[in-house]
């Protein structure tokens, strides 16, 4: 049954004349089957091969009477937060309840429980006692062993342990979940299933594995920073596919079990996964709530491809979507791009053609098919490796065809572009033509931050680089018909970064005009190495120690610095000053605000610096597996 959504009731059942389910996955997102939304690329995964799947989308988990709607599967239920993690998309960085969520109908907030993965699968376990639980997502991938959890403020077991799960799935997930299903219906018992790429277990013992890699156990990593750094820093290095072992941690008398990355798909794989027969709607039964605010973000977009070499040590994506960039073919994009501009409700505009980093479709290096990445030394950090082919002899040819397609009047990339991999011989021509025709008016970049100590602690290029690209982007957009700007992601109070270095940052903003409206305030996320040295004060590869702002007020200052035109900001900024010994910079300041008076106004830099854009969700394609980068 093409293009229909995969059955949410009974009655779906009895239309199709089935009487039970093989596999049952659990959502805290509205279910919306798009390729944008990881239920969706796993559900229609799993029937591609065969098996009969449904959705249960953000159930009532005061009882258990929703997980219970479907009745109980076959083979397996498969749960996840959604395409957020459940903490992240419940709170802000200071801990305050957001107000929205764009994954429920209507954006309506407070619809999924904290720590979603573990209520939904108690519950499962409280409606069926011998139900078999999967879990997966961002939210699985990041906690998959021991881990920091900023919510809490401690260390907290891997969520297998809490969620009393039968395995866990990480990453993006579609061959680990079909593996799991082929198996289970070939009567393998769930004891069994050892050994799948991409996923891990709870064992007894674990001795049967011949080569693991053995980390400091929960107990010991829990009490002790240095324990926590060395686990993580261990752990780090067992990601690329080629060359990692098993990994093991003791949590008491058990282990958790963490098998090895799966393969980089192959082109032909992840065309098949992108052109699956999706509705690209959300369930009807939203209708009336207004639809789900989340999908209009990427309702026509392409994604084009998965990974980033990019290893910013605040990003999910390392741990998640790994550090090989996998892209599809060009005929698949294209075929679904003629997809796209057949949709009745298109108006002519591809929203964005990108993954995670927008200017890395078809990127490579020489090493990647056979021997993975190299584990000494990064891709882009602390220059670019003359290694890597950033792809653009294989991306401007397809978005030349993109805009050559019927219907289609723009094709835009509205992902992030990295700003370090251009700069090179020859590649004013290439972002010149990326702004001409594809850029809608702003180009996104992310310096992250001015200070080089603090880009360092972060895995980003000096911020020299980004002066020079500015540089580069003024001089190119003087050939362009309409001007382009440039929108600037920062993060405020990283690891590393101290009052003074916020200042620091304010002062070459302000000297620029630059005043950003979008700041990120630093979340330490699970399993991120940025993470681990906001848990420990020390850096887990060198052991020296770093500078952290954990108070709320030095957070709330370091934000008001830079972003020094708010009105609201000024109490923040005058403490600040007083703290630093530097009232005397006080009219500075104030001046560059009072200045800023109806409509942002931008100067010569700026203009090419400083237009604001809100972030939006990033398109992870999985949650049963945020750039998901995340922060």
């Amino acid at each position: 049954m093409e293009n229909d959504f995969l059955p949410v009731s009974q009655s779906d059942l009895r239309q199709r004349g089935w009487d039970r389910l093989d596999i049952i996955l659990i959502t805290g997102d509205a279910y919306v089957d798009h390729p944008a939304y990881g239920v969706a690329l796993i559900g229609r995964a799993l029937e591609a091969h065969g098996f009969r799947v449904g959705v249960i989308a953000q159930p009532d988990w005061r009882t258990d009477a929703d997980f219970k709607r479907l009745g109980k599967p076959r083979l397996f239920f498969g749960i996840t937060s959604g395409n957020v993690d459940s903490m992240v998309a419940n709170y802000t960085a200071n801990k305050r309840p957001r107000k929205k969520d764009d994954y429920t109908p209507g954006g309506k907030a407070g619809m999924r429980p904290d720590r979603a993965l573990i209520v939904y699968a108690n519950r499962v376990r409280q409606a069926f006692k011998d139900a078999l639980v999967v879990i997966g997502g961002i939210e699985a991938s990041m906690r998959r062993l021991a881990h920091y959890d900023y919510w809490d403020n401690r260390v907290r077991r891997s969520i297998l342990f809490d969620a009393r799960a039968d395995m866990l799935v990480y990453g993006m997930g579609e061959s680990q979940t079909v593996e799991i299903a082929r198996r289970l219906d070939a009567g393998q018992g769930i004891e069994t299933l050892d050994g799948i790429p991409g996923t891990a277990v709870i064992r007894k013992d674990p001795s049967f594995l011949k080569e693991t890699v053995v980390l400091p156990a929960f107990e010991a990593v829990a009490d002790d920073p240095v324990a926590f750094n060395k686990a993580f820093a261990l752990f780090y290095r067992q990601q690329n596919p080629h060359t990692a072992r098993p990994v093991v941690q003791a949590h008491g008398d058990r282990f958790a079990v963490v098998y090895p990355p799966p393969m980089p798909l192959a082109a032909a794989d992840l065309d098949a996964i992108y052109e699956r027969g999706y509705c690209r709607n959300w369930h009807p039964d939203y209708d009336a709530a207004g639809g789900v605010p989340g999908l209009e973000t990427v309702r026509h977009s392409l994604v084009t491809h998965r990974g980033c070499c990019g290893e910013c040590n605040f990003c999910s994506l390392y741990f998640h979507q790994g550090r090989v960039v996998q892209s599809r073919s060009a005929d698949s994009v294209l075929r679904e791009a003629r997809e796209l501009a057949g949709d009745p409700s298109f108006r002519g505009t591809i929203t964005d053609m990108g993954g995670p980093t927008a200017n890395l479709y078809g990127a490579d290096c020489p090493r990647w098919t056979k021997k993975g990445f190299c584990g000494d030394k990064r891709c882009l950090t602390p220059q670019t490796c003359s290694a890597l082919d950033p792809g653009y002899e294989r991306s401007l040819p397809l978005y030349r065809r993109v805009r050559q397609i019927p219907g289609v009047k723009h094709a835009f990339i509205g992902s992030g572009f990295r700003h370090d991999l251009f700069g090179g011989k020859g590649s004013d021509t290439i972002l010149e033509e990326l702004c001409r025709h594809h850029v809608s008016g702003r180009m996104k970049v992310a310096p992250e931050h001015v200070c080089n100590p603090v880009l360092e602690a972060m895995g980003k290029p000096d911020i020299a680089v980004y002066d020079a690209f500015v540089q580069q982007f003024n001089r190119v957009g003087k050939r362009l018909p309409a001007r382009r700007y440039l929108v600037n992601y920062f993060i405020s109070a990283h690891p590393g970064s101290t009052l003074k270095d916020a200042l620091e940052m304010a002062l070459y903003l302000i000297r620029r005009n630059m005043h950003p409206e979008q700041i990120q305030d630093f979340i330490p996320l699970p399993l991120t190495l940025s993470g681990a040295m906001y848990h420990t004060g020390r850096h887990p590869f060198t052991g020296k120690s770093v500078y952290v702002a954990k108070t709320f007020r030095e957070r709330k200052m370091q934000r008001a610095l830079i972003q020094y035109r708010n009105p609201a900001n000024r109490p923040l900024i005058r403490d600040a000053l007083d703290i630093l010994k530097a009232r005397d910079l006080a009219p500075l300041f104030f001046k560059a605000a009072g200045g800023h008076q109806g409509k942002q106004k931008t100067g010569a830099v700026p203009s090419a610096a400083s237009k604001p854009a809100r972030r939006r969700p990033r398109k992870t394609g999985k949650s049963t597996g945020r750039k998901q980068r995340r922060r």
